[in-house]
């Protein structure tokens, strides 16, 4: 018991800085650029409330006025790179004591993705890795960390064409023994799928889909933990 309370007070305090956004995507391998396509926000902090709309898209993420909309083909592999500041080198990209599941929901738009607010039923998941291996306690945001702060998805090939936005999400649960503790990391880019099909794949609401109480949100890491659900539901495999 101690020395669980001991590592949690450690990894909170070297982590309680050390914050990080999503600030570059690469399409099949291509780098676009720092923040290109991106909805940006004012600053790294986290949210950490499940209810507000900022676990859409971040702090001012409801609007993509002024963000430009890449053109992708459907089946496209998109990578989302992370950072704590604005640069590659000299740090990890993500702290290490930030532990937690990384996870990617797309929603298509009505009309333009620069337009779209991102709100009610209109998120599918289409990736998410958690707790990788429970005995080293190896976690998804440390194969991130190991890749320069990279992960990518395959963008289905069965979805509409249309213009979308694409959220991808870490969640640290450094912090998340009782609620309001997890910290959601949360990177939104805008893009428009040519080609693809016609699938209509099953959608959450974000904010909605995600409560306090969630195992997924309000977990103890730091006690022997064995599995892990992140929140959100299933994987649409397209």
């Amino acid at each position: 018991m101690k020395l669980t309370l001991l590592s949690t007070l450690a990894v909170a305090a070297i982590g309680a800085n050390a914050h990080f956004t999503m600030q570059y995507i690469w399409i099949n391998g291509v780098d676009q650029g720092l923040n290109t396509d991106l909805r940006v926000p004012p600053n790294n902090n986290p949210v950490t409330d499940v209810t507000s709309t900022d676990l859409t898209c971040n702090v001012n993420g409801l609007s993509g006025a002024g963000v430009s909309t890449v053109s992708i083909p459907a089946g496209t592999n998109i990578t989302f790179e992370w950072h704590q500041h604005a640069q590659r080198t000299g740090e990890d990209a993500i702290a290490g004591g930030h532990k937690g599941p990384v996870q990617v929901y797309i929603a298509k738009a009505p009309s333009t993705a620069a337009s779209f607010n991102g709100q009610g039923a209109v998120w599918t998941k289409i990736y998410s890795s958690g707790l990788l291996n429970p005995q080293s306690q190896e976690w998804a945001t440390d194969v991130v960390n190991a890749a320069n702060g990279k992960h990518s998805v395959v963008i289905p090939a069965s979805l509409p064409a249309g213009e979308y936005l694409l959220r991808a999400e870490i969640i640290a649960l450094h912090v998340a023994q009782s609620y309001p503790g997890a910290q959601f990391y949360i990177g939104c880019a805008q893009v428009k799928i040519t080609g693809g099909g016609n699938a209509n794949p099953p959608k959450i609401a974000l904010p909605g889909a995600y409560k306090a109480a969630d195992p997924g949100i309000t977990v103890n890491i730091y006690n022997n933990l064995q599995s892990y659900t992140a929140p959100g539901g299933p994987v649409w495999s397209g």
